[in-house]
């Protein structure tokens, strides 16, 4: 924390990120795909609260914000590599890993805004085991409901329906490896591959370990494809506090992505 004040030329808080979001563009009645990573920001008062608040107070119920809130740990043990399990574990594990719960799953890797954002009044959350989004607004049953299991992030998920609506991305403090809506683009190669994966959940009061289909992800893709992006298309990029931040079309990039995939 002191590391963090030390880095921090003033004190944020809801009202300077709400003036900071104003100047990069966000304004009421966006749907937007929000990324974040708090310490970024620099030391904040009131930490992820304030950060969801300025987004709120901008957005309004009138626009709709939605955030990956992805729960990956929720897979076949047999994947698991930092750190992995012996082998004599994996049975155990799928047979008594807790099943998802849109309740109280935590998420994985997704930072301290997205878990303060899914508890706020309001918010939903979708059904997927390990690719759950959460949302707030105007339009959050129609992106959410109906979360199918198979191909997690693709043409009928939450990504795909987004894509047909005119959502921003907004990146606060993130790279492009974080950059949900490239998987999209995944969805669309060509050359993609097709695997099954596993996860707990429940099915008619049942608690099973259900197998699906789903590609391989090539994250370490994402910073290579964003940096051609940038150079090709707009986007408005600022501060956030102290945060490098981004805001651009979800769809230019996903198809500048599908391009980029298939050459």
């Amino acid at each position: 924390m002191k590391e963090l004040i030390d880095k921090t030329d003033y004190p944020r808080s809801r009202e300077t990120i709400k003036q900071d979001l104003v100047q990069l563009g966000v304004h009421s009645g966006m749907t937007i795909l929000v990324h974040s990573s708090l310490s970024s920001i620099g030391w904040v008062n009131g930490g992820a609260v304030s950060v969801v608040q300025a987004l709120m107070d901008l957005v309004t119920e009138e626009g709709t914000i939605i955030m990956p809130s992805q729960s990956t740990d929720l897979s076949d043990p047999s994947e698991w590599q930092f750190p992995a399990v012996p082998k004599e574990w994996w049975n155990d594990i799928k047979e008594t890993m807790p099943a998802y719960d849109p309740e109280y799953t935590p998420t994985t890797g997704m930072g301290k805004v997205v878990e303060v954002f899914r508890a706020f009044p309001g918010v939903i959350r979708s059904m997927h085991p390990a690719y759950s989004f959460v949302a707030w607004g105007k339009n959050k049953e129609k992106l959410l409901n109906s979360h199918e299991i198979d191909f997690g992030l693709g043409e009928l998920s939450p990504l795909g329906k987004l894509y047909k609506e005119n959502t921003f991305v907004l990146m606060i403090g993130v790279g492009y490896d974080s950059n949900t809506c490239f998987h999209l683009a995944e969805y669309r190669d060509k050359h993609k591959t097709y695997i099954k994966k596993g996860a707990p959940v429940i099915e008619y009061g049942q608690r099973v370990w259900k197998v699906y289909d789903e590609i391989q992800f090539n994250e370490e893709k994402f910073e290579e494809i964003g940096k051609g992006f940038e150079k090709s298309c707009h986007i408005e990029q600022g501060k956030i506090g102290s945060a490098n931040s981004k805001l651009f079309s979800m769809r230019e990039a996903v198809d500048w992505a599908e391009n980029w995939l298939n050459k």
